[in-house]
């Protein structure tokens, strides 16, 4: 839904910061953002997951919790990954998801978005 202020539209977008090790941390935060996408009573513009520290597996291509991300991107949810978590963990973009797009650090991003307009959830 895009909200009106006076006579300019503002859009809805929303991004996800994922950080934990805790695949049940994990799981919820991709299925708030999934819900978000699904609920009638607001229409997103845009909901983005950032990714970055222990919350990099999911978006690795044998990641636990991969096919959730590989579901959730073809759904149109955008998914970001830290490109200094990455050279931390000594994985490559090759590593990656199809699709999970590469940012040069996940605090540079979430702060990027925010300036955008991002609403920020990190469950």
């Amino acid at each position: 839904m895009t909200t009106v202020s006076g006579n300019a539209a503002t859009p809805m977008q929303t991004v996800f910061h994922l950080t934990t090790d805790d695949h049940d941390e994990q799981q919820t935060t991709l299925a708030i953002a999934e819900n978000l996408t699904k609920d009638d009573s607001v229409e997103m513009d845009d909901v983005a997951v950032v990714a970055q520290s222990h919350g990099i597996e999911p978006l690795t291509a044998d990641g636990e919790g991969s096919d959730t991300v590989e579901s959730m991107l073809e759904s149109g949810i955008s998914f970001k990954a830290c490109h200094n978590t990455l050279e931390l963990k000594e994985l490559s973009e090759e590593d990656l998801l199809e699709g999970v797009e590469t940012v040069p650090s996940g605090g540079g991003e979430l702060t990027r978005l925010q300036h955008e307009g991002y609403a920020y959830i990190r469950p």
